[in-house]
Formats: C-alpha cells, structure tokens, sequence
C-alpha cells in the first residue's frame, strides 16, 4: 500500500524544514520576502482568494507537494469543499486531463481527512 497523502504531508513538512536549514540564506529571503508578500497580509484579494488561485497552479503544474499544502492553506483559510471543487474545476478548463488527474490527489486529501 502507498503512503497516505496525510503521512505525505507530515513526511514533507520534516524534509521541507532540514531544506531551510540546509539553504538557510535563501530560505530567509523567499520566506521572509516573496512568501510574505504574496500571503502575509490582506490586500484586494483576501488570503483564502490567493489560496485558492495557489491551489489551482500547483493543479496545473502537477506539483503533488504544493497542491497538498495549497489545498491546506485554503481549508484553513476557511475554504469549503466547494470552493475547492470550484478552483479544480477552474485548473481542469485549463490544464484539461492532466489537470483533472492532478485534481485526483485534491480530492483523495479530502476524503482522507473525512471531509468528503
């Protein structure tokens, strides 16, 4: 049996944190510039609003990581289901079948964590 998308995530966060360490210069200035410039404070888009656009480029560019901890971020930015489904939707319009099967992992997430 594979890993579970929620070990994934656990796993991920350990490796993402020794990364930071291991690149300590650039890990303070993405996270301290670019991360809290796009997500640090509210501006004419709310943070669950930028969440959701995340979500929907890590769709689109496959990126199992990023589409885990964007889809994260956008539940604890109060993000319903269907705002989520939504987004997806959007990247699938897009991104066409490839999007679609990256959308798959959206939704294995969520019923891992028993919200669908």
């Amino acid at each position: 049996m594979s890993e579970s998308l929620l070990t994934h995530v656990e796993n991920q966060r350990e490796t993402f944190e020794l990364s930071k360490q291991l690149m300590l210069e650039l890990a303070e200035a993405y996270y301290t510039g670019v991360k809290d410039a796009v997500y640090g404070s509210e501006g004419a888009l709310d943070l669950k609003t930028r969440r959701l656009m995340s979500l929907a480029v890590a769709v689109q560019a496959g990126c199992k990581n990023c589409i885990l901890a964007q889809t994260n971020h956008a539940l604890e930015q109060g993000a319903s289901i269907q705002e989520i489904v939504e987004t997806c939707q959007v990247a699938i319009s897009m991104g066409g079948t490839m999007a679609w099967s990256h959308t798959l992992m959206v939704v294995d997430f969520l019923q891992e964590r028993g919200l669908v």
